[in-house]
């Protein structure tokens, strides 16, 4: 992994620069003016750089209007310092039925959007008129009149265009650009190879389901040094086709705040995820997991590799999850997974309170959410290593908000097929830990504080084969038993650190 990820240092940052002719769009007939339609001139100037072996598209300073643009073969776009390219507010313009990206490419190579400008998706102009089309009957929208989990009316995300959306595309160049204002994921690639996103900045406050990047079934990717401000997940990586499969991912050196998940493996998990590299990653106002990692349509998900995250103000650390909502009978399988040096700090309230669009509220009364590693009855969670792992908690639990007692572990739901989340399984009873359903499990050097009062237990573990706490420290003791170890087979504890009488510190069930 570590040879894979140097070979992409070297290669990846050159794509979308073999070609040096340079189509300036203003010879094209465009006007900077913020409402002339522009898409005419930006596409010719494509299309005039394709045609003679690629070049450089450049956009000069200054603020273009345009409907959907089709990038091609060996053509980068370029914005100038103080360039925006805007969308169009009309929701015609993308189609009437799924609508285009702003910017797609489709079977393309050595493609790239580079500079200093912004691409701005124009999302609070372009929302208005597509709820007056829908109001109008002039779209259709199988959503349309219902209230999504914010208890607001979303139009369908088809009627909702991305930003950017690549498809079955090779050599990939996405640096230095700010991406603002979508209606839906920003930026899509899908089925693409050799991906190098750096330095962007991306800005997704917009509206609901705005994933600052999703790659989609990719291989051979790196995003580095950006910044993501999203509604929904920031960096996503999914799997929707049972034959293919995120690959060979290194993610570094990004900075996430998110009104969902900072970085998620997930949902959509059909074919899987395999070497993924995600490191030196600040986390901060993150409503769910800083880290989630799920595996739950049958795909595989292992040789994960997580390191140096640090996340402040996070409603949960680590969500690690092996479910089965496909129909089939192909369960999914995670293993191989490590996470160190990781820090979090869990608060009592919101952490995304006040952004312009935040998460749902958990709707069934419970206490502060612990980190959590969950499979399925003779379907574990493999070989998990947690090393150097500092997790804070300040929320203040009560037993007459909800209370799961230790001697009721079995009545905690399975929820098999239920999507993916940290509070999926509603109370649970402990505030540091919780894993169930796992085989090789290993913390080393793993504190867990507890600033605020909770009568739960600090870590359960249920139904493990081979658990392995080798420096488990719990400074602050709330509740006794501080761990509970239930159906859990070879267990190796040593190096713990947990304060007061020997006596009631750990309760074998």
């Amino acid at each position: 992994m570590k040879l894979f990820a140097f070979l992409l240092v070297l290669v990846l940052p050159f794509a979308g620069y073999a070609q040096n002719k340079v189509f300036n769009i203003n010879t094209y007939g465009t006007r900077a003016d913020g409402f002339t339609d522009n898409k005419a001139g930006i596409q010719k100037a494509i299309d005039d750089a394709n045609a003679q072996g690629g070049g450089v598209v450049f956009i000069p300073a200054g603020e273009y209007l345009t409907g959907p643009l089709t990038l091609k073969s060996s053509v980068t776009l370029k914005l100038a310092v103080n360039a925006v390219l805007k969308g169009t507010a009309k929701r015609i313009d993308y189609g009437t039925g799924y609508a285009s990206p702003l910017i797609m490419a489709r079977g393309q190579h050595n493609i790239g959007i580079t500079g200093r400008g912004t691409i701005d998706g124009n999302g609070h102009e372009l929302l208005k008129d597509v709820f007056k089309m829908l109001e109008a009957g002039q779209l259709k929208d199988a959503l349309w009149k219902t209230e999504n989990p914010w208890g607001q009316i979303q139009p369908e995300e088809p009627n909702r265009p991305r930003i950017i959306g690549f498809y079955d595309c090779d050599n990939i160049a996405i640096k230095g650009v700010t991406i603002k204002n979508g209606l839906v994921w920003v930026q899509e690639y899908k089925n693409c190879t050799d991906i190098n996103v750096d330095n962007i900045k991306v800005e997704s406050n917009t509206y609901w389901n705005n994933d600052g990047i999703d790659l989609v079934d990719c291989k051979n990717a790196r995003v580095t040094n950006s910044f993501f401000n999203a509604d929904d997940d920031g960096i996503c990586l999914k799997s929707s086709d049972r034959k293919r499969r995120c690959e060979n991912i290194f993610i570094a050196n990004c900075t996430i705040r998110s009104s969902a998940s900072a970085i998620k493996l997930g949902t959509a998990s059909w074919g899987g995820f395999k070497n993924i590299t995600i490191k030196d990653i600040k986390v901060y106002d993150n409503y769910r997991s800083a880290i989630a990692l799920e595996a739950v349509d049958g795909g595989v998900m292992e040789d994960i590799d997580v390191n140096n995250v640090h996340a402040v103000n996070t409603g949960n650390a680590i969500f690690i999850r092996l479910g089965h909502r496909n129909k089939d009978s192909l369960y999914s399988i995670a293993r191989h997974i490590r996470i160190s040096n990781l820090t979090a700090e869990i608060p009592a309230g919101k952490p995304d309170k006040g952004y312009p669009y935040e998460g749902p509220l958990v709707k069934v009364a419970h206490n502060i959410f612990p980190s959590s590693i969950a499979g399925l009855p003779g379907h574990p969670v493999e070989d998990v290593v947690l090393e150097n792992i500092k997790i804070v908690y300040k929320g203040i639990a009560n037993k007459s908000r909800a209370n799961v007692r230790i001697d009721s572990l079995a009545a905690i739901p399975e929820n098999e097929s239920s999507y993916p989340e940290f509070s999926m399984f509603g109370e649970l009873p402990a505030w540091g830990f919780y894993a169930r359903h796992a085989s090789g499990i290993t913390f080393k050097n793993v504190t867990l504080s507890h600033l605020g009062n909770d009568f739960r237990s600090a870590c359960v573990f249920d139904d493990v084969n081979v658990l392995n706490l080798h420096g488990l420290s719990i400074p602050q003791v709330k509740g006794l038993p501080v761990v509970v170890l239930r159906k859990v087979s070879k267990p190796t504890l040593s190096k713990l650190t947990i304060p007061g009488k020997a006596v009631g510190k750990i309760k074998t069930l």
